[in-house]
């Protein structure tokens, strides 16, 4: 289908031509109307008797249709519409000809008949509106009365809102607005229909005229004297009565009166501004109406219900809502605006009528949000002293109050700007009370329930605070960097009162003004407080911080008594009122900063003695009345003639006032007495006696209170107050607008953090509804997101605390399992929880405490996954297979949910065997219903998207000091062990927490220093108080284990202090140790294994080594440690010069174990003899590399004697293959090449041997062949041993100066070798033998090398003497072999020392 073509504007002609229909048409229905009368129906249409109101009529039927199309734009308005208003205007038309002729010009005018370009369309709608105004009809019916009245209303707001509306003057605007209240009045006796109709009409007039403000130029307006000024205007309750003034008729019975309107320049000018301040000035004065006031019991309930002050209220809120964006453009509607009107609104904001006090806030609340930039001082008095009062039952509101007030205040901070906004231009200025902090405080507060329930007002107040974090968590990540800026100190005093900001739309300038005026705001409460103890020390800590001058001012100091809350009214009254010539100058430098201009007296007074308490001595108060007359006078001089009639004057008053209030006094001063006492004071002359009457009756009415309320905030608004606050309106910094920049947001949610925690607190945990319950959820994290981003580290904390008390912790319940997934409060704060540690968990520290005991909980209950912490690390699978699996069968893994059982826990061998035993007799624990396995459900989700596991495997990402902070928590929650045994619960709480502290350590390998020192200490305490195996101290040795194996290949500069840490593992009790030796081993194996190329000090060798010493006496470790050792020592691929003793030692160990076979005591011989080729290594790499040579070799040397000393050990074990092996692989040792031995070590080796030998002797002498087989061959073994190594050594040792004694001692060894009587055997040929070819061989080669000679070089001679004294008592035929032909030198030398001769032995070849 097609569409239809649009429609087509009629042409000019057409619609000239229907104007013409429409007035003939209006014309036939009046007169139809009238002549039902027979007044009007006299004759025809042409009857000369025609009434003139009838021939106006068909007169106006003939022209129109003379009228033609091209004449009907040029006829006046009047023309057509006088016939019609001379019907309206006329005594004589009943009611219904008023009616009809009523609705003709609402037709014609809705129409828009009647055009702003018409001929003389000004003089028309002047007619129009005068002639309605001053309607007169006879009153028939009330029926048709107050159809009369509805179609007069309607014409009026056909003039305001159609398109002639501009013709209008200022006066007849006023004049429709005049009406239409007139017509409300009278509604108040009449219809519900028309009082309805009445109201809604003079609605809708105020809001067509307030909706032009836009569309007027505020250029064009006149700078006339606008009607209805403060001083001129008039109220509902005074009338007008000049000659000009226009009225509607009216009974007597009426609520209220008209406003006048005065005739001036200003308000004959077109439509404009003067207009809408006369509107707003006579709906301030309805205001006045008292709100209770008596109506007539014959009015409609609507009047009572909706009284004129409401209604009042309403449409100044309607006109507001049009015209507030465009007030500020007109300076006389933004003058009034700000004072009387806003004045008005604070006086009724304290109303005990909900509506009006709803109204009055919602005036304000528009006034804020299109003209606070205009209004900063009346918010902040509006807050001061409505919300603040109303919100607080204290003050006597009552709930109705409160909850207004609360919801106002909710409004206000939905405002995305609102607090920041209070912050910045309330509680950064010094002439400002903190706003932001008192409303936060009172909504704080009334989030706190009086009783056990919530009620509507608690939680308004937390959608308030809600409202205002909320706004400040979407503001994160705003803020321009070159906004933060820090504050400036003052360096010096200067006027800082006054100052005020050069360019508030400069982010950089407005910002740092700001928090120079916070520093300095903050300073000055310090300096109030030490006044308020002490003056002299609040004046110098007030020099000191350069808010006063080093030397005082009278200037200065009056600024800051005037300025400054919270100072104490009483020291300030008596500072002012002292004698001496500095406090005589402050006290008329503090009366200066006041503007009594336009203030009668008692006002004046009034507002001067609020500010600090009046002294009781006479001549004080003397000279504080002489400086505020003084003040008043420069003012207000058009009264008083001097200074000295306004002191008289002023103190009349305060003896007046004393008079009216004291309760003493008992015959009270009439307004006669006050007017005589008062006579000729103004110079010789009287005052005004109605100036005079006015004054008595003020300060009879309203007491001046010498006694003003100590402290700020929440005293009622007086009109002397309003006065001063106007004043310093003038003067007050402008109102910055924040445009949704975080710049104060820290120091803002700073003050208002634990306050809103502790009402979001409070809330959660009174209510139930879940909605209200999620809102609070949101709450918490995002104070938790703030004061993360913030770094206020402290409330994160409070907040975890507060918040840990709703979780698994608040649950006490039998079967907390269950409980706990039916409470959904418990699962909603948990999963913040834990989410709030995932997020946040840099910023946690004392709070990790909470976290770690809900974990615990959860194990205690069976509800802790077992995969906590199996993801830890990749390469954790030792680790993981000792996690905690004490668990129930419910975890999030799993596919069905099982009933939750807390499992037994059962430690150390008698209680697992105990626990196998009992296994099968164990009662099958009852079946859960429905509820609870959907409980369980519940509870299981709950754990899985906590995700506990990540605060522990993301514990690499978290700060050092919430790292830190995590393992104390862990450490702290696991407790001291002690000695006795403890309870399982407690158990079980050590070994997760353990669990979980070795879990962050391993995470976290890279900050190990920062965790190693508390981690270490914890294992300790374990180890050190655990007597008994256990599962604690089992976690805690193989942890450490774990710990060092994972750690070592990362830090180098802690493998001495890990290692050190095994040493722990030493001190097990031995019960312990002998329960676990067999794993540590086994681990230590591992250890070794995988960081042997990273153990570089000597203490570290120590610790493994000896380690695995331990195992080489027990018989389930012993097979593991040696490999162990095996690993270390085979081809010496991790020797070196710090573990070479300790593996030798370790090696002789295993090799003199008995635990083991003799091959692996042969083959840890081996090992030991292997060794010695490192030894060479090293000697030959030192050499060919210098330096500290000799200092290395002398190491290497001493190794050599410890390998040497250490396989002399074993050559005298019991086992014959391995002694024998011992000795040979001893003798290779000895004898190894490669490795420079030194003299003194060769000597070194001999004692060795020598002491080998004599251990041999000893057992072949002394012990049963049955334990020591073949101890022949063993000496044997060592003779050829002792053989080698002499004749190896002979040329080095020959030189030194122990050669002698040491050849002796050989002689002495040879010489017991050849008595020696082995024990069961009954021949000893071969070793007697072998000693003898021992002795002669090496005789030999100390005549081959000259050793041993006669006349040996150097005189020694003695060596000759005593070699052949002893061997001739060994084997005396040797002389004679070895030197043949020294028989008689023998022979002499016998004779000399009276030796017997020995029988010569055989010699017998070797």
């Amino acid at each position: 289908m097609r569409a239809p073509p649009p429609p087509q504007s009629p042409s000019p002609s057409a619609s000239h031509a229907a104007m013409a229909c429409v007035v003939t048409s209006e014309v036939a229905a009046v007169l139809a109307i009238m002549r039902r009368n027979v007044r009007w129906a006299a004759g025809g249409d042409d009857d000369p008797l025609d009434h003139p109101l009838v021939a106006g009529l068909k007169s106006l039927r003939r022209a129109a249709a003379a009228w033609g199309t091209r004449r009907w734009r040029d006829v006046e308005p009047l023309l057509y519409l006088g016939p019609f208003l001379d019907v309206v205007r006329s005594d004589e038309a009943g009611a219904p000809a008023t009616g009809a002729a009523l609705s003709s010009l609402h037709k014609m005018l809705s129409l828009d008949l009647v055009g702003p370009d018409a001929p003389n369309a000004v003089e028309a709608m002047s007619a129009v509106v005068e002639a309605v105004a001053g309607c007169r009809f006879e009153v028939t019916d009330a029926a048709s009365e107050e159809a009369v009245l509805a179609r007069a209303l309607q014409v009026l707001l056909a003039c305001v809102r159609g398109r002639a509306a501009p013709a209008l003057s200022n006066r007849h605007v006023c004049d429709i607005v005049n009406t239409c209240f007139r017509v409300v009045q009278q509604a108040g006796a009449k219809g519900e229909l028309l009082q309805r109709v009445s109201r809604q009409t003079m609605q809708e007039v105020v809001r067509c005229v307030f909706a032009r403000l836009p569309d007027i130029d505020p250029t064009a307006v006149a700078d006339h004297k606008i009607a209805g000024s403060k001083n001129e205007a008039s109220s509902a309750s005074e009338m007008g009565n000049g000659s000009d003034s226009v009225c509607l008729s009216s009974s007597q019975d009426e609520v209220g009166c008209e406003f006048g309107v005065v005739q001036d320049k200003a308000m004959m000018e077109l439509f404009g501004v003067p207009c809408m301040v006369e509107i707003l000035q006579f709906l301030c004065s309805l205001l006045n109406i008292a709100e209770d006031s008596q109506v007539d019991p014959n009015m409609n309930p609507i009047d009572f219900d909706e009284d004129i002050p409401l209604f009042a209220l309403g449409l100044i809120n309607s006109a507001i809502e049009l015209s507030a964006s465009s007030i500020q453009r007109h300076p006389k509607l933004l003058a009034f605006v700000q004072d009387e009107l806003f004045c008005n609104l604070m006086q009724f904001g304290l109303s005990d009528s909900p509506l009006i006090l709803s109204t009055v806030c919602s005036v304000i609340f528009t006034l804020f949000y299109h003209l606070r930039r205009e209004l900063k001082l009346q918010i902040e008095a509006f807050f001061a002293c409505v919300i603040l009062r109303l919100t607080q039952s204290r003050y006597g509101a009552s709930y109705q109050q409160q909850e207004v007030a609360l919801e106002t205040l909710v409004d206000f901070c939905q405002q995305k700007d609102f607090m920041v906004e209070m912050y910045t231009n309330m509680d950064c200025d010094l002439q400002c009370s903190n706003v932001l902090e008192d409303l936060v405080n009172v909504l704080s507060k009334s989030a706190f329930p009086e009783e056990s329930t919530l009620s509507t007002l608690n939680l308004l107040a937390l959608d308030g605070l809600l409202a205002v974090i909320q706004a400040i968590a979407e503001r994160i990540g705003n803020l321009p960097q070159h906004c933060q800026q820090p504050v400036q100190e003052l360096s010096e005093y200067f006027s800082f009162w006054q100052l005020k900001c050069e360019n508030i739309d400069d982010p950089d300038q407005w910002v740092r003004f700001v928090n120079q005026q916070k520093s300095i705001k903050r300073k000055l409460m310090v300096g109030v407080e030490h006044f308020n103890s002490d003056k002299r020390k609040g004046f110098e800590y007030l020099q000191a911080a350069h808010l006063l001058p080093e030397k005082l001012d009278p200037q200065s100091v009056a600024l800051f008594f005037r300025y400054s809350p919270g100072l104490d009214k009483n020291l300030l009254g008596d500072y002012l009122g002292n004698h001496d010539e500095f406090s005589i100058q402050v006290l008329h430098e503090f009366s200066r900063t006041f503007d009594f201009k336009e203030l009668n007296l008692d006002a004046a007074l009034r507002l001067f003695l609020e500010t600090f308490r009046l002294p009781g001595e006479s001549q004080k108060i003397q000279r504080i009345l002489e400086a505020f007359s003084d003040r008043y006078y420069e003012e207000s001089p058009d009264l008083f003639v001097n200074r000295d009639a306004a002191l008289v004057l002023s103190y009349s008053v305060i003896l007046l006032n004393t008079d009216q209030h004291n309760v003493r006094v008992k015959n009270k001063m009439s307004e006669e007495d006050f007017i005589r006492n008062n006579r000729r004071i103004n110079g010789g002359n009287d005052l005004p006696r109605g100036f005079l009457s006015e004054l008595y009756y003020s300060i009879c009415r309203n007491e001046i209170k010498t006694i003003p309320e100590q402290g700020v905030g929440c005293s009622e608004m007086s009109f002397s107050r309003w006065a001063d606050l106007m004043f310093k309106s003038k003067r007050a910094s402008a109102y910055i607008a924040c445009h949704s920049y975080p710049f104060l947001d820290h120091d803002m949610f700073l003050i208002m953090a634990r306050p809103t925690v502790a009402a979001i607190s409070v809330i959660f945990d009174n209510v139930e509804q879940e909605e209200i319950l999620t809102r609070c959820i949101d709450g918490f994290l995002s104070v938790a997101k703030l004061a993360a981003f913030y770094h206020l580290n402290d409330v994160l904390n409070d907040l975890v605390v507060a918040l840990g008390k709703f979780t698994i912790l608040s649950i006490a319940f039998d079967d907390p399992a269950t409980a706990f997934g039916e409470d959904a409060k418990a699962r909603m704060a948990t999963e913040a929880l834990f989410t709030i540690a995932a997020t946040h968990g840099d910023h946690i520290n004392r709070g990790w405490r909470t976290i770690v005991d809900c974990i615990l909980r959860f194990h205690k209950i069976g509800l802790l996954p077992s995969c906590l912490t199996n993801g830890t690390a990749g390469d954790q699978e030792s680790f993981s297979a000792s996690l905690p699996s004490k668990v129930s069968s419910s975890s999030p893994a799993a596919p069905q949910v099982e009933p939750i059982r807390i499992p037994k826990k059962t430690y150390g061998l008698m209680g697992r065997f105990t626990q196998l035993l009992y296994l099968d007799a164990e009662e099958q624990r009852f079946q859960p219903t429905e509820e609870q396995l959907a409980a369980q459900r519940n509870a299981s989700e709950t754990i899985k998207k906590c995700q506990i596991g990540t605060i522990f495997t993301e514990s690499k990402f978290l700060q050092a000091d919430s790292l830190l902070n995590l393992a104390r928590a862990l450490i702290q929650a696991a407790g001291r062990p002690q000695k006795i045994t403890s309870s399982i619960d407690v158990e079980s709480n050590a070994v997760i927490c353990l669990e979980l502290i070795v879990a962050v350590t391993l995470n976290n390998r890279d900050r190990i220093v920062l965790l190693w020192r508390d981690v270490y200490e914890h294992i300790t305490h374990i180890v050190q108080s655990t007597v008994m195996p256990c599962n604690l101290v089992e976690k805690a040795v193989f942890g450490l284990l774990d710990i060092c194996q994972r750690l070592l290949p990362y830090k180098e500069n802690l493998v001495d202090d890990l290692l050190r840490s095994l040493q722990l593992i030493l001190k097990l009790d031995a019960r312990v140790a002998d329960a676990y030796c067999e794993s540590i081993t086994q681990k230590v194996a591992c250890l070794v294994k995988d960081n042997a190329t990273h153990i570089k000090s000597q203490m570290g060798w120590q610790t493994i080594i000896s380690l695995l010493c331990v195992t080489a006496h027990h018989p389930d470790a012993s097979d593991a440690g040696f490999e162990a050792l095996v690993y270390i020592m085979f081809e010496g691929a991790h020797l070196s010069p710090a573990n070479f003793v300790l593996s030798v030692e370790a090696s002789r160990q295993f090799a003199q174990s008995r635990l083991g076979s003799a091959e692996r005591s042969i083959h840890a011989l081996n090992l030991m003899a292997e060794s010695v080729n490192c030894l060479a290594r090293w000697s030959h790499e030192v050499k060919e590399a210098g330096g500290e040579a000799e200092r290395m070799l002398e190491g290497i040397t001493e190794m050599w004697l410890r390998l040497a000393q250490a396989l002399r050990k074993v050559c005298t074990d019991q086992r014959e293959q391995v002694r024998d092996h011992a000795l040979v692989l001893l003798h290779r040792c000895l004898v190894v090449d490669g490795i420079s031995v030194p003299s003194s070590a060769w000597l070194m080796s001999f004692d060795i041997v020598f002491q080998l030998l004599d251990e041999l002797l000893e057992i072949a002498q002394n012990f049963s062949p049955r334990d020591y087989r073949s101890m022949e061959a063993s000496l044997l073994h060592a003779v050829t041993l002792l053989s080698k190594l002499s004749l190896q050594s002979l040329n080095d040792l020959s030189a030194h100066s122990g050669f002698s004694k040491l050849w002796v001692e050989v002689l002495d060894m040879v010489e017991k070798l050849m008595k020696v009587k082995v024990r069961g055997s009954s021949r000893t040929e071969k070793l007697q033998e072998a000693a003898t070819e021992l002795l002669k061989n090496i005789l030999l080669a100390m005549k081959a090398s000259g050793i041993l000679s006669r006349t040996r070089a150097g005189g020694e001679s003695s060596l000759w003497e005593a070699t052949w004294l002893q061997v001739n008592k060994i084997a005396p035929s040797l002389q004679s072999v070895v030197f043949p032909g020294y028989d008689d030198a023998v022979q002499g030398s016998q004779s000399k020392l009276d030796i017997p001769a020995v029988s010569e032995g055989r010699l017998v070849p070797v």
